[in-house]
């Protein structure tokens, strides 16, 4: 191997990794991000239980108080280092709705990031097109935030996250999402 590739190789080692423990400050600062949250920590439990509905939150998996705690603490930091945010859409599921709240001060619910968990094929592509529309479309010069489940974070960047961490990623014109980063909730509460 000559000098100029080993150097090459060498940099390439040294060069930050997507989702590494570098602070994502500076990057959501710049704005037109976009966030896709998990919802932060529920009760124990998958899915959420038979017959459950979704104006009514006692049905439902919801947050623990260490979500609750959490979701709190995502927004402070969000605050402190003063990140600009457009809109922040949520799930109708009352523990994405709490986690926005809590965090954000504000949320506005939506079918495009409903949970996709138990959707039929068309179900799913359709609201993968809505939200890609959308997307494409966005204008605000502030990250936009979704806080949505994980089956739809995987589906829509193929990516599998906890609940409260956060993935940081760019558009392309036709909506489609590349992530940039990923932040778990410890390096976003600490």
């Amino acid at each position: 191997m000559d000098r100029r590739h080993f150097l090459a190789a060498l940099a390439a080692c040294a060069a930050p990794v997507a989702g590494a423990a570098t602070s994502p400050w500076p990057l959501l600062q710049r704005g037109g991000y976009v966030i896709l949250m998990r919802h932060a920590a529920t009760v124990p439990g998958i899915g959420d239980p038979p017959g459950f509905k979704l104006g009514v939150c006692s049905t439902q998996r919801n947050l623990s108080q260490s979500g609750r705690a959490d979701a709190t603490k995502i927004g402070a930091a969000f605050r402190k280092h003063g990140v600009p945010l457009g809109p922040v859409l949520s799930s109708h599921w009352c523990r994405c709705v709490d986690t926005a709240r809590l965090a954000f001060g504000r949320v506005e619910p939506s079918e495009m990031v409903d949970s996709m968990f138990q959707d039929e094929d068309a179900a799913r592509e359709r609201k993968l097109a809505q939200l890609r529309t959308y997307l494409a479309q966005y204008k605000d010069p502030g990250n936009l935030v979704l806080v949505t489940h994980d089956v739809n974070i995987r589906a829509l960047v193929g990516k599998y996250v906890e609940q409260g961490d956060v993935v940081i990623a760019t558009r392309s014109p036709d909506g489609a999402l590349r992530i940039e980063t990923t932040v778990p909730v410890a390096q976003l509460t600490g």
